[in-house]
């Protein structure tokens, strides 16, 4: 135990963006074909680093088949709760999932130059003390470690609903299942949540069955993958109202909430619009009265394409479906950035008017038909999908791959991993940094990246900003 808070923890997002800048950055590598072992790329990120945009260091896990998803820090800001806090702990350990596994192994990177596996918990007693599999993303919380997941038992993990856990932030020993009253929450996939305001919102992606095999059409055009969001009391772990975004908004992904917890909205992504192709972003919050409430603020049209384009998927509709499939918010609350990986683009929109959202920058960089080069003349597989902003919004990451067989549905054939980097105007706007290409071993792909010391999809704050 620290005999002060950890220096990477802050009160508010405010405080936050005035904090020391990220030159290291953690990136997730995973083998598609489960021929290799997942590991972990410290990634440095120092524009005045001789190896600037060059893997440093990694950690490869020494079994087969985990697919690294989403992953996330023992502890944050949020462990300065001034009701459940735990101030002392120190930002050490990245819990990394196995989505495919069910595997969660615990990675001390204390000394990013001496990466260590702490501890790894096997998928048995997962299943044995909660009942869940497919481990997907984890949040710090105050008193411990929320992680939700997107299978419940059985081979399939359709034996019951999916759900979130939770486990000791200094043990790792897994306590038990989070949900009291779930309601019809019946599919899992994002959470997030406002600690002071006390509630958490979750979103739906589909069941093991529906995503481990690559999309199912016929699931998708009969509208049964998720479109429905959750909102709880957190305290009190029970759904108190569930909106239903349209059936025709077909999986709900990211819950991205304000981080300034005055603000009581925040936005959803949806995958595609079944009816018309279209992604969309939702803003959700709460009105006068209290109650919940969701609208469709923005809308991103696919674009016509020749079916000899397209992958056999998608040669029928005869277009492009932008595919939103990551969203993040800048800690500032102003800009809002959309990953639409089936276009090859990422969208800025100033959201500082949240019902009103307006786009304020865009790169291209890979997509199904662009297939847009970067500035330094090398191809982008797949297109634009995990993305991550530093604390201070100047600096915006994002690598290529969404998941193993979704990859070779949309995107046949290898591609290769990437990550890049893209600096923002002082008044917005979007520009690759040409200088930037992190390169990964041959037959990885990249998924989600962490910012050494915290970042906008990691941590939660406790107080306002000043």
């Amino acid at each position: 135990m620290n005999l002060r808070p950890d220096p990477t923890f802050h009160p508010s997002p405010k405080m936050a963006m005035e904090a020391p800048v990220e030159t290291l950055a953690f990136t997730l590598m995973l083998s598609p074909d489960g021929t290799k072992p997942d590991g972990l790329a410290v990634v440095d990120v120092d524009p005045n680093s001789d190896t600037y945009g060059q893997i440093v260091n990694s950690l490869f896990v020494p079994n087969l088949g985990d697919e690294f998803h989403h992953f996330g820090w023992n502890a944050c800001s949020s462990s300065l709760s001034p009701l459940t806090g735990h101030a002392f702990l120190e930002r050490r350990y990245l819990i990394i999932p196995g989505i495919r596994s069910s595997r969660i192994y615990i990675i001390d990177v204390k000394d990013p130059m001496d990466l260590k596996i702490h501890k790894t918990i096997e998928p048995e007693e997962l299943m044995a003390k909660t009942g869940y599999s497919r481990p997907h993303t984890i949040h710090c919380g105050p008193e411990g470690i929320y992680v939700s997941t997107l299978g419940g038992g059985g081979k399939d993990g359709t034996d019951g609903p999916p759900g979130i856990f939770i486990m000791d932030c200094q043990t790792f020993e897994i306590q038990g299942r989070y949900e009291m009253d779930r309601g019809i929450q019946d599919k899992h996939y994002d959470f997030w949540w406002n600690l002071p305001r006390d509630y958490m919102v979750s979103s739906e992606w589909g069941l093991p069955p529906q995503f481990e095999n690559g999309v199912v059409a016929e699931d998708l055009l009969s509208n049964k993958y998720g479109h429905t969001i959750h909102f709880w009391d957190l305290r009190a772990r029970k759904v108190v109202k569930s909106l239903d975004l349209g059936e025709n908004h077909q999986m709900a992904l990211e819950i991205r909430p304000a981080h300034d917890p005055v603000k009581e909205y925040g936005f959803c992504g949806v995958v595609v619009d079944t009816t018309n192709l279209q992604g969309a972003i939702f803003t959700w919050w709460r009105d006068d009265n209290g109650e919940w409430q969701a609208k469709k603020t923005i809308t991103i049209d696919p674009v016509p394409a020749e079916a000899d384009d397209l992958p056999d998927l998608l040669k029928g509709f005869g277009a492009v479906p932008p595919l939103v499939t990551d969203i993040d918010l800048s800690l500032d609350d102003k800009y809002l950035y959309v990953a639409c990986w089936g276009l090859g683009e990422m969208h800025q929109y100033d959201v500082s008017d949240p019902m009103n959202p307006v786009l304020a920058g865009k790169v291209e960089i890979g997509g199904i038909v662009k297939k847009t080069k970067h500035p330094n003349g090398k191809d982008f597989g797949y297109g634009p999908q995990m993305v991550e902003i530093s604390r201070d919004g100047k600096r915006v990451y994002w690598t290529n791959s969404l998941y193993s067989t979704w990859d070779d549905q949309f995107y046949p054939g290898d591609r290769g991993a990437a990550m890049v980097m893209a600096n923002v105007g002082e008044n917005g706007g979007l520009t690759l940094d040409e200088k930037f290409w992190t390169k990964f071993p041959e037959g990885y792909r990249s998924h989600q990246i962490r910012l050494e010391g915290g970042d906008c999809s990691t941590d939660s704050f406790c107080y306002p900003s000043v």
